[in-house]
């Protein structure tokens, strides 16, 4: 009988057509070339197409004497294994599946029937062709509507004009697989002003990168990205544009990832969502008290009166004048803060003197 169509499915004579279907889908994407890199997926894959699909077609040469009868007879055979709606399946057609069962892979192949009665022999019909329907092209049939509208391939495994590729990819690119790969994220750091990450701001960022056209060549475009930077950003944000990394044929596109930096400041630090600044005194300042002015990074002035004594590690802090919380933003960080203290280079011994009896 030749190849036993059902053996290669791995199923039984009786199965039904959704069985049939379950197989070839299971079978297909096990043994598919781009998912499967073993060097006998390929005949595999085409042998279990194969087996679930064929496309016939006939060729007839015209005779006068050609009987009615005998059209007729083509005639049937031709829409059996021409005309058929879903190209001619063998063992999902009933009526192609009876004559495999019957006659075998060898009959079909060489005229799809059995031979025709000796009254139509000799008036001119020749017998069918077998040709096999591309094993991709059978693959995108049955797993088109699931998997996005994957096309047919074209030659070099690009897709054809007009046809998405597998997957959900744009046109232009090819099909690898029922999850295509896809390319590493492009990171690169982008520094705030400390104003912009307290305030929030808007930042537009023009970037070049390659998209492929139609045909899947490159070609360079520039496109204008917009930023909306959240008050109370923290150092490694990250903000990700899916997608905009260059097109490659094969390969989805990165996603652009800019990871968000500080800009030093010349007058606050950083610390978490405090926000801490550093104020010079004097020694008699850090011990008889002082009042701390400063414009805050919103613009305002505000002054901070300290009575207590000043140590090296004292901080006076103040409630809710620090950064922005992003994921509470009714509540800020406090502003701390810390003093360093101009000490005298030297001293007189009537200063010594005094500063003793002072403090004794």
């Amino acid at each position: 009988m030749g190849v036993d169509y059902y053996k290669v499915l791995g199923v039984g004579r009786g199965a039904t057509d959704d069985e049939l279907k379950k197989a070839y889908r299971s079978l297909a994407m096990k043994y598919h070339p781009d998912k499967n890199p073993s060097p006998q997926a390929d005949s595999l894959f085409k042998q279990v197409s194969e087996a679930y699909d064929v496309r016939t077609i006939q060729s007839i040469t015209s005779s006068s004497s050609f009987s009615i009868i005998a059209a007729a007879a083509t005639a049937k055979l031709i829409s059996l294994f021409v005309f058929s709606p879903v190209l001619s399946q063998v063992l999902s057609d009933p009526q192609k599946r009876a004559v495999y069962d019957q006659y075998g892979e060898d009959a079909l192949k060489a005229g799809g029937a059995p031979p025709p009665p000796a009254s139509t022999r000799g008036h001119g019909a020749q017998g069918f062709r077998f040709n096999q329907r591309s094993a991709e092209e059978i693959f995108s049939e049955i797993f088109g509507g699931a998997f996005g509208g994957a096309g047919p391939r074209a030659p070099g495994g690009g897709v054809p004009h007009g046809f998405p590729g597998f997957g959900g990819v744009s046109v232009g690119e090819a099909s690898s697989g029922a999850a295509q790969r896809k390319a590493p994220p492009i990171e690169r750091r982008l520094a705030f002003s400390l104003e912009d990450l307290y305030k929030g701001a808007t930042k537009k960022m023009k970037i070049s990168r390659d998209v492929l056209d139609a045909t899947g060549k490159p070609t360079n475009v520039d496109e204008i990205l917009t930023i909306d930077i959240k008050p109370g950003w923290k150092k490694g944000t990250k903000i990700t544009f899916p997608e905009k990394g260059n097109e490659r044929r094969n390969v989805k596109p990165s996603d652009l990832v800019f990871i968000v930096d500080e800009r030093e400041h010349p007058k606050f630090k950083r610390d978490g969502n405090d926000l801490i600044y550093t104020h010079k005194v004097s020694l008699v300042e850090a011990l008889t008290g002082c009042a701390v002015q400063l414009t805050t990074l919103d613009g305002r002035n505000l002054t901070i009166p300290v009575k207590s004594v000043v140590s090296p590690t004292h901080e006076e802090v103040v409630q809710g004048e620090g950064m922005p919380i992003t994921k509470e933003p009714t509540k800020k960080g406090n502003l701390r803060i810390k003093f360093q203290i101009k000490f005298p280079s030297n001293l007189t011994t009537d200063q010594k003197a005094g500063i003793q009896q002072l403090l004794s």
